[in-house]
């Protein structure tokens, strides 16, 4: 996720890191193209539209039915980013509640740290299955050593230490150490998250349709290409960088929309998850005065991972 003091609206204009401007270069350089070559010909190829009702007023129609479709899927993709942020906000609050329980009915003892622990790691796991890379290491140090090699082998790492908790709080309740109150507490709070391991796999598991996306990529491409030839025959060759412009904002639509469907990448404009882990982390480490162990993830620039 990008996180950079807002500039003013002069520096702005110039921002190229953060911005889709390099993914779109390509696409806005063929735009150019064709518009110059139909400023040049606009005399002998497009004289006729001149006289017909072709030109700039069907291209106005066309641009802005297109600009509804893309403020839709827009909305559609942002909806999606909003959920998965609102998800792994209600995981950073689930994890407090666990260590406060925890840390209320037991003290800053050896199975407490051991729940608390599991609850970290739940986090870590979380983020490596929606993202697919490795958190071997954050597991190896926070799992119990009984636990670590059968919940490591799993496919589903997070559902097998979210069982692994469950397990431990009835152990403790079986031992006198909860109340059946403290118990059905923790157990509500370890449902909440089930319900958010469920929900991000949904997000996760669940693109846009593919022909969806190809209607949209092929409609926005066509419109931008065919624009020149709408505007030569009105503004001459005020067209390239008119043309241009005007696909800039579609294609920049459309890439923003490709970005926020997939809120668990490691685009600029995805969630931090490595950085929502260590939150978490830091967050109950504090809570039970000890100091956080793990360095906090890299920041690539005004990107946190």
């Amino acid at each position: 996720m990008i996180v950079r003091n807002i500039p003013s609206w002069f520096r702005l204009l110039f921002v190229w890191q953060g911005s889709v401007l390099p993914r779109i270069l390509p696409r806005l350089m063929l735009v150019l193209a064709v518009a110059i070559a139909a400023a040049s010909i606009r005399h002998w190829w497009l004289a006729s539209l001149r006289e017909s009702s072709l030109g700039i007023p069907t291209f106005t129609l066309l641009g802005v039915s297109l600009a509804i479709f893309l403020g839709f899927r827009n909305s559609v993709s942002y909806d999606r980013f909003w959920e998965a942020r609102k998800l792994w906000g209600s995981l950073l609050i689930v994890s407090r509640s666990l260590g406060r329980q925890m840390l209320a009915a037991l003290g800053d003892d050896a199975d407490s740290r051991r729940f608390i622990d599991a609850a970290c790691a739940f986090a870590y796991a979380l983020k490596a299955q929606l993202r697919g890379d490795d958190a071997d290491q954050h597991l190896k140090r926070l799992l119990p050593a009984e636990e670590r090699e059968r919940i490591m082998a799993g496919g589903f790492r997070p559902a097998l230490i979210l069982a692994w908790l469950g397990r431990e709080a009835q152990r403790l309740q079986r031992a006198g150490r909860l109340s059946e109150l403290q118990w059905h507490a923790l157990d509500r709070n370890l449902n909440t998250l089930s319900e958010i391991l469920g929900g991000c796999e949904r997000i996760a598991t669940t693109p846009m349709p593919f022909t969806y996306r190809v209607l949209l990529n092929r409609t926005v491409t066509i419109y931008c290409l065919l624009l020149p030839a709408g505007l030569a025959s009105s503004i001459g060759w005020l067209t390239p960088p008119i043309a241009v412009f005007i696909a800039y904002t579609y294609f920049a639509l459309e890439q923003i929309a490709e970005e926020l469907e997939e809120p668990f990448g490691t685009e600029g404009n995805d969630l931090p998850l490595s950085t929502l882990c260590h939150t978490i982390e830091s967050s109950l480490r504090e809570m039970q005065g000890l100091p956080m162990e793990a360095p906090p993830p890299p920041k690539r620039g005004v990107y946190l991972h």
